[in-house]
């Protein structure tokens, strides 16, 4: 009990003391060195190829994992909208998180019908990959589009498709040019609604040791992190969400997480 004979709320005192400790460590310059050292050692051992989502390769930090989980409950877009499929992963990942939020609806409304879906954009999905997709448990939650992201036909097809939805979410995972991710943020940040993400993947590039980048076409000064910056000044619709930044210090996108706001 407290001084006026109130009962404090158990859950909101532990959400409060980990504001307090993620902002403590939000400022903590040896435990942020020390995970930026981390990051430039990880990449050299291919850390993050090693762990996979419902079978398939996922190739995310584990903690990037966490924050979109975290994101999808929280906001609950009813559809994601990735760019880069790769072994699939992360569109299992996006699929399965809106397969749960599909029996929370139900949970809620048995008569709730709602159909959540992601589209996946890759310029070269392998066959190998298209096929474990294709036969995955959540195939029928994915919508693979194999062409370039930054097509305007492309484009097209997925804002005809995001018509029918009311809440989606973004994520950037493709080309890693500055180039290419303008353009990227300039399409498909138009889509994303109003208090939902675009998340920008490899923003660390512009932190992480030259070798990280060799013999790519981007680099620390051509990169993710530096087409946010020109998107951010075209477009104040959206601002960088720094609390995911100071509770996850290992990511692979920081100032990566672009909340929109209008």
């Amino acid at each position: 009990m407290n001084d006026v004979g109130l009962k404090i709320d158990p859950i909101s005192l532990f959400e409060a003391d980990c504001f307090k400790e993620i902002e403590m460590q939000s400022e903590d310059k040896i435990f942020k060195d020390l995970s930026l050292d981390w990051l430039n050692q990880s990449w050299k051992n291919k850390y993050t190829y090693h762990f996979s989502w419902l079978g398939r390769p996922i190739i995310q930090m584990p903690q990037d994992i966490i924050a979109i989980q975290e994101i999808i409950w929280n906001i609950k877009p009813d559809l994601i909208i990735e760019t880069g499929i790769a072994h699939g992963g992360s569109v299992c990942l996006s699929a399965s998180l809106l397969a749960l939020l599909e029996m929370e609806d139900r949970k809620i409304n048995a008569k709730a019908i709602k159909n959540r879906k992601v589209i996946g954009i890759d310029i070269d999905i392998r066959k190998h990959n298209k096929e474990k997709i294709n036969n995955h448990f959540l195939a029928d939650k994915i919508t693979m589009i194999e062409a370039s992201s930054i097509d305007q036909k492309t484009f097209k097809k997925v804002e005809k498709i995001s018509k029918n939805y009311s809440n989606i979410m973004v994520m950037l995972d493709s080309n890693h040019t500055e180039e290419h991710v303008l353009q990227e943020l300039m399409l498909y940040g138009s889509l994303v609604s109003k208090n939902n993400y675009c998340v920008v993947f490899d923003t660390i590039v512009s932190k992480m040791d030259d070798e990280f980048s060799k013999g790519r076409p981007w680099n620390k000064e051509n990169s993710p992190k530096s087409a946010i910056t020109k998107f951010l000044n075209l477009n104040k619709d959206f601002v960088v969400d720094c609390s995911i930044d100071k509770k996850l210090l290992l990511s692979m996108a920081p100032g990566g997480f672009l909340k929109k706001i209008k």
